[in-house]
């Protein structure tokens, strides 16, 4: 009994009757890869069908199992109401999932739940697999659903390998479906863009869904995976830990992305030799890349990013604010100027906290203190704790001072922009942001941060430059 096999699959709506106009022959392989994988799940005969959904409930620091016997959904939300699913979750399995989670230090369990409707990205590989077993005559599976988070790949990948424990002590055969389209932005008419990150993180996930070799999936470059706008990382990442240490047979079945948007479909099943492969203990090989790369991280950071982490350091272990460092170099103690300090973990930002303006009488008091913000202040998340210190990735924004501007002045790769209103409501955008391409996009963006309505309220704009330290 355990984990029989797992599957990687998209969540197109647009793959169930009803929602789309009309056949879609642009990507009638995925539809037959899935087809394929529906009948496949059927012949395994599982007791339960494990879904990760990047569409279920999901938290930054939480990794959320939808608890109740019970659940349903439809495609109203896509002009499809007659297109309902209802399953039977598989309580047992949930509780044994929920009572191993503290063996791998994983937060995750049933709480907090936001939503008890299946999501799409469950209901859609759910309509392939009840299709098979209406075909073959049989009885739905009973299942369990759980969402992403926030969380790093090695608490993905650990959740993973709490879930094929948890199959083995309930004594159930279970199929691990990892819902997850791949990058959105693959064609410039597409409906979010190109981006050239998109057909290589494609690339990517389609090599590791080809070989099973996993490492890859975890050690993706952040900033790629943001620029291509991917969704199904997380699940796979989940997906590698469901297998670890587990000889598989990798096949990907389907690839295409006609529409902008990337489908894969893999299948992996285990071959049931010679046990425990240690070669495919990919969390172990994570670990040493990852503290290689946090020691490079530290070994290359110039004395902005330095002065930045040690004052956040300094107060998270000892409460005090540390007093300037001598021996830095004379802009430090000589020029004034306004900063911004950005915190990321595990590629996701952790706060951020700046002053347009400088605010203290050196540039090196304006870091100290916007660094121990950032850590302590930003309302968006708790403090920093002293457990988090070593993964954590420090960005300074030592900014211009600010000049009026039209909004034909504004270059939102180079600029950052602030939008003010004649009240003192203001906004500030950074520079160079993922994600953000036009001035309007970056207008917009920092006019909602100051609570303010473009069209509506008055309003004026500056722009400023930014030396940004990494």
């Amino acid at each position: 009994m355990g984990i029989v096999a797992a599957f990687a699959v998209p969540h197109p709506p647009l793959a169930i009757p009803g929602v789309a106009d009309e056949d879609k022959p642009e990507v009638r392989h995925t539809l037959e890869a899935y087809e394929e994988v529906g009948r496949r799940i059927c012949e395994l005969a599982p007791d339960t069908v494990f879904v990760a959904s990047p569409h279920a409930t999901s938290y930054r620091d939480y990794i959320h199992v939808s608890p109740g016997m019970h659940a349903s959904g439809s495609f109203a939300s896509f002009g499809a109401p007659q297109e309902a699913i209802q399953v039977d979750y598989d309580v047992e399995l949930v509780e044994r999932i929920c009572s191993l989670v503290g063996r791998e230090g994983v937060r995750a369990g049933t709480q907090g739940e936001q939503d008890p409707a299946l999501d799409h990205g469950t209901m859609v590989p759910l309509h392939f697999v009840r299709k098979a077993y209406e075909e073959a005559g049989y009885p739905m599976p009973l299942v369990v659903r759980c969402g992403i988070s926030g969380l790093s790949p090695a608490d993905h990948y650990k959740f993973g390998r709490v879930v094929a424990l948890a199959s083995e002590y309930a004594g159930r055969r279970v199929v691990f479906v990892a819902s997850g389209d791949l990058s959105h932005r693959l064609k410039e008419d597409g409906p979010y863009g190109y981006d050239p990150a998109g057909p290589l993180f494609d690339s990517l996930v389609c090599g590791a869904f080809s070989s099973g070799s996993f490492l890859s999936l975890l050690t993706a470059d952040p900033g790629m995976c943001e620029a291509a706008g991917e969704c199904g990382l997380r699940s796979f990442q989940m997906m590698a830990g469901v297998l670890d240490e587990t000889p598989v047979t990798a096949q990907l079945l389907s690839y295409e992305g006609p529409f902008g948007v990337g489908y894969g479909i893999a299948s992996f099943v285990p071959t049931g030799q010679g046990g425990a492969d240690p070669s495919r203990d990919f969390l172990s090989a994570y670990g040493s890349w990852y503290r290689s790369q946090m020691a490079r991280n530290r070994a290359n950071e110039d004395a902005f990013v330095s002065l930045a982490r040690q004052s956040l350091e300094t107060y998270v272990l000892t409460g005090r604010r540390m007093a300037v460092p001598e021996g830095l170099p004379d802009e430090f103690y000589e020029r004034r100027a306004g900063a911004f300090v950005s915190l990321k973990e595990n590629g996701e930002l952790r706060g951020c906290i700046g002053t347009i303006m400088p605010q203290r009488s050196t540039l090196a008091a304006e870091i100290c203190a916007n660094a121990i913000a950032a850590g302590t202040s930003d309302p968006r998340f708790p403090e920093v704790t002293a457990d988090e210190l070593d993964d954590l990735v420090y960005d300074v924004d030592v900014l211009s001072d600010p000049e009026p501007c039209d909004l034909a002045d504004l270059d939102p790769k180079r600029y950052g922009v602030i939008v003010s209103t004649p009240d003192g409501r203001r906004g500030l955008l950074l520079p160079d942001l993922d994600g953000v391409d036009s001035v309007a996009e970056q207008v917009s963006i920092a006019a909602r941060k100051g609570g303010i309505a473009l069209g509506r309220d008055e309003a004026s704009f500056e722009r400023f430059e930014v030396t940004r330290h990494l």
